[in-house]
C-alpha cells in the first residue's frame, strides 16, 4: 500500500524542458525528458498536467523558454536536463540564475553530496535550483541515472516548497520518494 501525504490534493503543471544541441536537432533521441517524466509520474499521486519541450543550449533560448513555462503556461515546477556541465555550451545553470528571483543553494547541494557517493566527477556538476514568481526551477544533469538520485535526493522537499510559493497542495507517494532517497 502507498503511503501518501494527508493533505488535500491540487492539481499543478510540471514543465519538462530537455537542453541538448543534438537532440533538438534530432541528431539524438531524447532520454533525459522521459526519465524525468517517469520519475515524477511515480512520485506524484496529485494530479498533473504537463509541458514539454527539447531547446537547443544557448542560452537566451534557454531563458525565454523558463520564462514562458513559468509566467505564461503556469507551471508550478519546472525541470530542466542538460547543460549542467562544465562545457562552454552548458550554460543552463547561467540561464537559470538570470531567470529567477530567488536561488535555493540547498537543492543543489544535495543533489551533488548525493552524487559524490558514486560518481567522483559529480563535482563538476553546476545543476542549481531557484523560483520565478509562483514557479520552482530544478536543473538536473543530463543522464537518466543521474537525474533519479538527484530527484530522489531533493523531492521531499518540493511538495513544501510548492505549498510556500503558491499553496499547492499535492500528495506524493512516500514509499517511492523515500525508497529513492539518496
Amino acid at each position: 500500500m502507498k503511503k501518501t501525504s494527508n493533505k488535500q490534493q491540487t492539481t499543478i503543471k510540471v514543465g519538462f524542458i530537455t537542453i541538448s544541441d543534438r537532440a533538438a536537432r534530432g541528431e539524438y533521441e531524447d532520454i533525459g525528458g522521459p526519465a524525468m517524466q517517469t520519475w515524477i509520474n511515480n512520485a506524484l499521486l496529485s494530479p498533473y498536467e504537463i509541458a514539454t519541450t527539447i531547446i537547443e543550449d544557448e542560452q537566451t533560448l534557454i531563458e525565454r523558454t523558463m520564462i514562458d513555462f513559468a509566467d505564461n503556461q503556469n507551471c508550478n515546477l519546472i525541470l530542466t536536463t542538460g547543460g549542467t556541465g562544465p562545457t562552454t555550451r552548458d550554460v543552463t545553470p547561467e540561464a537559470t540564475h538570470a531567470v529567477c528571483e530567488r536561488i535555493f543553494d540547498g537543492f543543489a547541494e544535495q543533489m551533488r553530496a548525493v552524487s559524490l557517493r558514486t560518481v567522483p566527477t559529480a563535482i563538476l556538476s553546476r545543476q542549481t535550483a531557484g523560483t520565478r514568481g509562483k514557479s520552482l526551477i530544478i536543473n538536473l544533469p543530463g543522464k537518466p541515472e543521474a537525474i533519479a538520485v538527484c530527484l530522489g535526493a531533493i523531492f521531499l522537499a518540493v511538495p513544501k516548497c510548492l505549498e510556500l510559493l503558491d499553496n499547492s497542495n499535492i500528495q506524493i507517494d512516500l514509499d517511492f520518494v523515500e525508497k529513492n532517497f539518496g
